[in-house]
């Protein structure tokens, strides 16, 4: 079973992916979290608990389970995709108490997001921090997504962007020995009356420049980025991870002055280059907007683009093509509400005339190969039917697919439908992806092995 804390500000702590949590005995939680219940009516105290709550509950994909019956009831939850943390209320007096977190699995120590900065730095998608409305959390900074997530996103993003020209008008002024047609004539009579400056003439002028003030925003954003990775809540693989960039941004910004603003301003006109440091430079100005509030990161979409990332290396390496989140749209007259419009594999590999298709899925499968649970074997059951209907597009009679679950450690295992009615049959790859770069190179072995087995 999974631990969980119960210190002064965190009311449970919990691994996403949990399929049931330790319990929590009533009474514990009476004594420690709910004082002004009644001890006769501990039940209805737990129901009010999960209905104050459950808004709260539902933004961080948790399920409450109330186990037994009496004062030996216990609580028990279940976790899905989502990290983060939200605040709670008591249900005796609806006052707040302590927060809920949930923290990635197989993440121990502060350094918690450690690994999947490093995955998401080698991502081309950006996955950011969901926020609504809430009480301020009680945890404070111990359960906030962590600010050098938005610092070493928008470095990425800068070194990218100071790698191209980025020009504007910018209005210049400066004292003429001749009139000219931008005079500003309201200064010039200021000192006009005196015969020996009547001959200098404050001429404004646009020229097309660089170090224009937007430019200068960046300079500034940057400089908050650059606090946040060197201060001592960032963990030390961070800095030593960030210090090739900030050296590199350091010699093409040293000379650009730092303009301090709270927004930086998005036009419609804006290249989409700039558009992309624009909000990248917002989500950094805005952190203070959200300190404190109830977040969540979706874990399965961080899951599914590292996989695709994985396996658009293993593409180039193998001189194929990977086509990510294709549709298969349905065509006909009417659609029932509950129809499906279209299937969408998350990555389908193509290799000559070969298909290979991928779907990743994170679930704790792999996590929890000895557990006999009818929810997983449903859950499987349900991911497998989905690999084998995308695969019903690939015309070829012997089919291969990947279905991909998050692990320990590098894991393959292989296995083959046979069409007993005809010469048909689909080989299943069941891949394991450890969420840590370190261990990239394990797993594109194996993706290689299972490819070069169906191309023989």
């Amino acid at each position: 079973m999974i631990s969980q804390k119960v210190t002064q500000d965190v009311f449970c702590e919990i691994r996403c992916l949990t399929e049931q949590s330790t319990p929590l005995p009533v009474l514990e939680l009476q004594k420690k979290w709910f004082r002004k219940s009644d001890r006769r009516y501990l039940v209805e105290a737990l129901q009010n608990f999960i209905v104050y709550n459950r808004e709260m509950l539902d933004f961080l994909g948790i399920t409450p389970i109330i186990i037994g019956q009496n004062k030996n009831v216990s609580l028990s939850f279940r976790t899905s995709q989502y990290v983060g943390a939200v605040p709670l209320r008591a249900p005796d007096t609806g006052k707040q108490i302590g927060d809920f977190s949930v923290i990635p699995r197989y993440i121990s120590g502060e350094d918690r997001f450690g690994a999947y900065i490093q995955i998401l730095n080698r991502l081309e998608h950006r996955i950011e921090p969901q926020f609504i409305d809430s009480i301020p959390l009680v945890s404070g900074r111990n359960f906030r997504p962590p600010l050098y997530f938005e610092a070493i996103l928008y470095l990425n993003e800068l070194s990218k962007f100071v790698k191209r020209s980025w020009h504007k008008f910018k209005s210049v002024e400066e004292i003429q020995t001749h009139p000219t047609n931008r005079i500003n004539w309201e200064r010039y009579v200021e000192h006009e009356y005196d015969p020996k400056r009547r001959l200098e003439f404050p001429s404004q002028y646009n020229i097309l420049s660089g170090s224009h003030v937007e430019y200068q925003n960046l300079k500034y954003v940057y400089e908050l980025a650059l606090n946040e990775i060197h201060s001592p809540e960032t963990p030390t693989r961070i800095k030593t991870d960030a210090s090739t960039i900030i050296s590199f941004l350091d010699k093409k910004l040293h000379e650009l002055q730092a303009v301090k603003t709270q927004e930086m301003q998005q036009r419609l006109s804006d290249p989409p280059a700039v558009k992309s440091i624009k909000e990248a430079a917002n989500q950094i100005l805005r952190k203070e907007l959200h300190q404190g509030k109830a977040w969540r990161v979706d874990f399965s979409e961080v899951f599914e683009r590292f996989v695709q990332y994985i396996f658009k290396e293993v593409s180039k390496e193998i001189g194929g093509e990977l086509f990510e989140n294709i549709k298969f749209r349905a065509e006909g007259g009417y659609f029932p509400v509950w129809e499906l419009r279209y299937l969408e594999p998350d990555a389908i590999l193509r290799k000559d005339d070969l298909f290979f298709f991928i779907d990743a899925k994170y679930k704790a499968h792999l996590l929890s190969r000895k557990n006999n649970s009818e929810t997983l074997k449903e859950e499987y059951r349900r991911d497998l039917h989905q690999i084998l209907a995308y695969s019903s597009f690939d015309i070829a009679e012997n089919k291969h697919v990947f279905l991909v679950y998050p692990s320990i450690s590098p894991y393959h295992k292989a296995m083959v439908f046979i069409n007993p009615l005809g010469r048909s049959k689909t080989e299943l790859s069941l891949l394991g992806v450890p969420l840590n770069v370190s261990y990239i190179f394990g797993v594109k072995q194996l993706i290689h092995a299972a490819i070069a087995s169906r191309m023989k």
